[in-house]
């Protein structure tokens, strides 16, 4: 039996998180038959409730003289996907890969997010740790430049976000309205995050204005209802400081519930336009062929974004509220070409999402040892150039 781990952000914390490990593990699993899957998450019930996995571990609680035989029975130690090497936590995550490495165990880097990494120890430490890997893939090409900025050496392969192989699950008319939110409304989606270690621009930054005078508008403008996702437990809070600074707040809905990511993605199909902030709520979008607007806040939604060809938006910090509005109505109307070029592009996408899980496979023989995925500065699978 062939046994893998992955180590990530896993445990019920974020639902772009928990797409990635529901994706990677069905992708592991039609990959490597009678595969083992172990994840290193950091709420262990969680993983095992909602996740096809064998087992699960407590990576931040548990000591390492109980992390070690759990990596040392691996055939190969997956780091990622996401986002998960900035700064305050890159040497967190790289933890369970330093005792593979010691171990003899071969790890792959699969399809991280890299950055924002300013502190020297923490640039040092993924320099070192990736390195030390039998491959590298990331899944944008910003991703790919800090690599060389902070002397990575090993070859780095750019594939793509293993969320966009996700599959929607039907989010039904009965949850919505246990939800309160009627079914026969028009839809806005809305996506807001919180600053810190991993978005540093916000810090002080007038968003909330900004996000609660976007719903007002839509609400008025185009007759809908706005349903505010937090794809995040810390989303709830920037959620209620938008409301508070709503003027009509009682055509605003928040998701209560607990959701699983192909839930939210069946959700996002009944949406008729997407305004956010976070990555996933984005992906999502495009995967259910939704018009997006987006307020990115990190290089990682700028390179989405270029990906499918979507024209890129000021950063959010920097945005003001009469140019988005006005770039919204432009959004409305014009909707059917935004739709004709993600739907051009995202199946190249996929198709590079696709090759992560062969690659990694190959690091221990059971998959291709070289792939014929050139990175994303060159050609796609079908061999047209993606322009970056």
């Amino acid at each position: 039996m062939t046994t893998v781990g992955i180590s990530g952000s896993y445990g019920g914390l974020n639902l772009g998180d928990e797409a990635i490990l529901a994706s990677a593990t069905a992708q592991l699993r039609m990959a490597i038959p009678g595969v083992e899957v172990i994840a290193f998450s950091r709420n262990a019930e969680h993983t095992r409730r909602n996740h096809d996995v064998d087992r699960a571990i407590n990576a931040r609680t548990a000591l390492r003289d109980q992390i070690l035989p759990e990596v040392k029975r691996l055939d190969l130690l997956l780091l990622g996907g996401g986002g998960i090497l900035y700064d305050t936590e890159a040497k967190t995550y790289l933890r369970e890969v330093v005792m593979a490495q010691e171990l003899g165990v071969p790890t792959f880097a699969f399809a991280i997010g890299i950055g924002p990494l300013k502190d020297k120890e923490e640039r040092d430490a993924v320099r070192d740790g990736l390195n030390r890997m039998a491959g590298i893939t990331v899944r944008e090409i910003t991703a790919k430049r800090l690599c060389e900025e902070i002397g990575v050496t090993m070859p780095v392969k750019v594939t793509a976000d293993p969320a966009l192989l996700l599959d929607p699950e039907p989010f039904t008319d009965d949850m919505l309205n246990r939800e309160g939110i009627p079914d026969d409304a028009r839809l806005i989606g809305m996506s807001v995050r919180e600053a810190g270690a991993a978005a540093p621009g916000l810090e002080g930054a007038a968003y909330h204005d900004l996000i609660a005078t976007t719903a007002d508008y839509m609400v008025r403008r185009y007759d809908a209802r706005v349903v505010f996702v937090p794809m995040e437990r810390a989303d709830l809070r920037e959620i209620h400081r938008v409301l508070s600074r709503m003027g009509d707040p009682k055509h605003a809905h928040i998701l209560k519930a607990e959701y699983r990511p192909r839930q939210i993605l069946g959700l996002m199909g009944r949406f008729e336009m997407a305004v956010g902030m976070r990555l996933h709520f984005l992906v999502f979008a495009a995967l259910s062929g939704v018009p997006m607007m987006a307020l990115p806040y990190a290089p990682k939604v700028m390179d989405f974004l270029t990906s499918l060809d979507v024209e890129q938006r000021t950063a959010v910090e920097e945005a003001h509220a009469g140019a988005f509005l006005a770039d919204l109505d432009r959004l409305w109307d014009n909707r059917d070409a935004q739709l004709a070029a993600v739907a051009d592009r995202l199946p190249r996408l996929r198709a590079l999402a696709s090759r992560t899980v062969p690659l990694a496979a190959g690091v221990i023989g059971l998959g291709q040892g070289t792939d014929d995925v050139q990175d994303r500065t060159g050609e796609d699978l079908a061999g047209t150039p993606i322009a970056y």
